[in-house]
C-alpha cells in the first residue's frame, strides 16, 4: 500500500549532523523509518544519533544499501547534492531545502536524463514537505501521526494543505496509502503526471487526491493524462480562486502569468477531465469520502 517509498525502504540523510537535518532525522527515527545513516563531507567516520555519517552518498550507499535520500543542505548546494545522490545509485530523493535557484533545479533535471527511465531517481521537492507512507516510512518533515493507513493516494504542491487533508481523513476514518508533496516551486523533480502514473500502478490505492494551487501548467497537464492513463477516480482542490492575476502568493510557481494558470481556470479544465473537484478547503475529506461510497 505504498508508492516511491514503504517499511523496507533504506534512508540516509544529507546534511545529517545540521541542526534541520538532527532535528527531522530524529522525528523520523521516532516514527519507525529505516534511517541507515547520514552525509556531512569532512564528518566521515563519526557516529550521530546511533548511525554512521559518511562523507559521500556513494559512501553511504556502499556501506548501508541505502536506496533513498532526504536531503537537507542549504540552497548553494543542494543541486550538487542531488547529482550525487542520483550517481550513487539513490532511487528516490526528496528534497526540502527551499531557495534553490531555479537554474539549477534546471540543471539537476537534464543531469538526471543521463540515466535510462527504468534507472533514474526519482526526485520530490525541492521545498516541499516530503513522502510518507503512513505506518510504514516518513521522509519528511510532516507530523506523522495526523496521517493513518489507507488507500488513498495524496498529491500536493502545499505541504500545509496535505495535512489538512491528512487530518480530515483521518477523523472521517480514511487512510492514506502514500502522501507525496511535489513542493511549490515553478521547476521541481517530479510533477503530478508522474505520480498519477505510480499510483494507477499501486494496487492497494483506490483513489487518488490531487492539491493544486495557482501557476503553472501541471494540473492541466494532469487533467489530460488522467483522461486518458489513469482508471482511478481522481479528486483534485485547487488553492487560489480569489488570488490576483500577476501577484505571488506563497509558493515562488504560484503566479498567474498566462491563460489557464488561475485557480478557476485550473478546476475548469480538471472537470472537463472528469476529475471531482473539492470546492474548499473544508471540505476535502467530505468530497473524498463521497467519492469512496460510489465505488
Amino acid at each position: 500500500m505504498a508508492i516511491l517509498i514503504n517499511k523496507k525502504s533504506k534512508i540516509i540523510i544529507q546534511g545529517f549532523t545540521g541542526k534541520i537535518g538532527s532535528f527531522h532525522a530524529e522525528e523520523m527515527i521516532a516514527y519507525g523509518t529505516n534511517v541507515v545513516g547520514g552525509v556531512t563531507p569532512g564528518k566521515g567516520g563519526q557516529t550521530h544519533l546511533e548511525r554512521p555519517v559518511f562523507n559521500t552518498v556513494k559512501e553511504a550507499v556502499k556501506a548501508t544499501g541505502a536506496d533513498c535520500s532526504i536531503l537537507f543542505v542549504p540552497p548553494a548546494f543542494a543541486a550538487d547534492s542531488a547529482m550525487e545522490a542520483a550517481d550513487a545509485g539513490i532511487k528516490t530523493l526528496v528534497a526540502i531545502t527551499d531557495g534553490i535557484p531555479a537554474h539549477d533545479m534546471i540543471k539537476v533535471k537534464r543531469y538526471m536524463r543521463r540515466y535510462k527511465n527504468e534507472e533514474r531517481m526519482t526526485m520530490v521537492g525541492p521545498n516541499c514537505a516530503g513522502v510518507i507512507s503512513p505506518g510504514q516510512c516518513m521522509l519528511g518533515i510532516m507530523p506523522g501521526h495526523i496521517y493513518k493507513e489507507g488507500n488513498i493516494g495524496v498529491i500536493g504542491r502545499s505541504g500545509t494543505l496535505g495535512y489538512e487533508a491528512a487530518e480530515q481523513m483521518k477523523n472521517l476514518g480514511i487512510g492514506i496509502s502514500t502522501s507525496v508533496g511535489i513542493g511549490g516551486d515553478p521547476i521541481n523533480g517530479s510533477s503530478f503526471k508522474d505520480h498519477l502514473a505510480k499510483f494507477e500502478q499501486d494496487d492497494d490505492t483506490k483513489v487518488i487526491l490531487m492539491i493544486g494551487e495557482i501557476g503553472g501548467p501541471q494540473e492541466a497537464e494532469a487533467a489530460e493524462y488522467a483522461k486518458k492513463h489513469v482508471s482511478k477516480p481522481v479528486i483534485a482542490y485547487i488553492a487560489g480562486l480569489t488570488a490576483p492575476e500577476g501577484k505571488r502568493m506563497g509558493h515562488a510557481g504560484a503566479i498567474v502569468s498566462s491563460k489557464g494558470e488561475s485557480a478557476a481556470d485550473k478546476v475548469e479544465i480538471l472537470e472537463a477531465a472528469g476529475i471531482t473537484i473539492a470546492k474548499n478547503p473544508s471540505v476535502i475529506g467530505d468530497t473524498v469520502a463521497a467519492v469512496l461510497k460510489t465505488l
